[in-house]
């Protein structure tokens, strides 16, 4: 491990904020005289299955601490997720049913030991049902660690609060429960975007109830969306997955304002060539297409770009999507040759978002011999090849 004094310098670069001051370094120095790793915490509550760019400035800290030899804990939060994070929400989540949760877990685990070192030396992965199935004795002492007036602190309590919109007494119980996996796991650090603040301090009040070292907690600024504006969000839509193809991952990062560039290159820590806005943003979609899909991928993704929309063709090898019958209904073929819902794919073709051979093509109905071998391309980057099957 690196001398405590470097390893918080180089752990504190990007970070939004460190509570208290000083107090990671000291953490690194009471480690390091006790000769063992520090247990780094970050809960995850898998209310979807993917993760996106904007998880991964976290889980790339995370990394950070990694490779300086120290134990990331990540916590599913199995349990936490029936409650749902309230932070930041104008409204009760809805609730997931156990099965949603798990399978939406087993996605997001797989797709988190992508930027991780998955290594048990290292990791440790663990389901917060393992603690909070509690007897109701165990929660009433839980619930006494803080009160109803600390809790309405939460700037989104309070909103709703003050707007008469409902906040339920399980939503309360939340920041309580993640700050009871912190005592769990005996965490030395956790970490979380800037969103998170309120209930990873509230973890350090937790843990001096149970009669714990406090954590020191890390805070990673949040990544805007494609938009440049909003928090990255797959229901905002302004996301890109890290499983998404490198032709997407290009694509969505070309549409990038010019003004967000400078956090995107930061908070991805992908280097920052410079030069005009058109070339900077092409070295950081062929960084990050690389990043999620292998060296070589950005490159073939600009290609891919380069002759869909600026020689505006299609590319040369296409995927094939059959087809059966005289007439197709041209929504249902696009909802299941693209991934779409029955409704989405009826509006694209209704607006003219669906091309055949280049031209638009607005019939719901179309005859089958119109369609053999043409080129049928959905917005502005999916395209498949129609292969009439009987």
């Amino acid at each position: 491990m690196s001398p405590p004094e470097d390893a918080a310098r180089h752990l504190l670069r990007n970070a939004h904020e460190s509570l208290p001051g000083g107090g990671l370094r000291a953490k690194l120095e009471e480690a390091e005289k006790e000769g063992r790793p520090l247990r780094v915490k970050l809960g995850l509550d898998p209310t979807a299955p993917d993760i996106h760019l904007g998880h991964t400035v976290v889980l790339r800290k995370l990394r950070e601490f990694q490779e300086l030899g120290h134990v990331v804990v990540l916590i599913v939060g199995d349990y936490t997720a029936r409650v749902g994070d309230p932070s930041g929400r104008s409204s009760t989540r809805p609730v997931l049913s156990g099965e949603e949760i798990d399978a939406n877990a087993r996605t997001y685990f797989d797709q988190a030991r992508r930027v991780l070192l998955d290594d048990p030396a290292v990791l440790e992965v663990r389901h917060n049902g393992e603690w909070l199935d509690m007897r109701a004795e165990a929660l009433f002492r839980l619930a006494r660690v803080a009160t109803v007036a600390q809790i309405l602190e939460r700037d989104d309590f309070a909103k709703r609060f003050a707007a008469r919109e409902p906040v339920s007494v399980l939503e309360l119980l939340y920041p309580l429960l993640q700050g009871y996996d912190s005592v769990a796991i005996r965490s030395d650090v956790e970490l979380g975007g800037t969103d998170q603040t309120f209930n990873l301090l509230l973890g350090r009040d937790v843990q001096r109830a149970y009669g714990q070292a406090e954590q020191v907690i890390l805070t990673m600024p949040i990544l805007p969306g494609i938009d440049g504006v909003e928090k990255m969000s797959k229901s905002l839509g302004n996301h890109i997955g890290i499983t998404e193809p490198a032709d997407e991952v290009f694509g969505k990062t070309m549409r990038l304002p010019d003004a967000a560039m400078d956090q995107w290159f930061a908070l991805l820590a992908v280097d920052d060539p410079g030069g005009s806005p058109r070339d900077r943003k092409r070295a950081l979609a062929r960084a990050l297409a690389d990043r999620v899909h292998g060296a070589g991928a950005g490159a073939a993704a600009e290609a891919r770009f380069e002759q869909v929309f600026v020689a505006r063709e299609a590319p040369a090898e296409l995927e094939e999507l059959a087809f059966t019958g005289a007439t197709v209904h041209l929504p249902a073929l696009v909802a299941d040759g693209f991934g779409r819902s029955r409704s989405e794919a009826r509006r694209l073709v209704e607006q003219g978002g669906v091309r055949v051979d280049g031209a638009p093509v607005s019939e719901l109905d179309v005859d089958a011999g119109a369609l053999d071998g043409a080129v049928l391309q959905v917005g502005k980057r999916h395209f498949r090849r129609l292969v009439r099957a009987g």
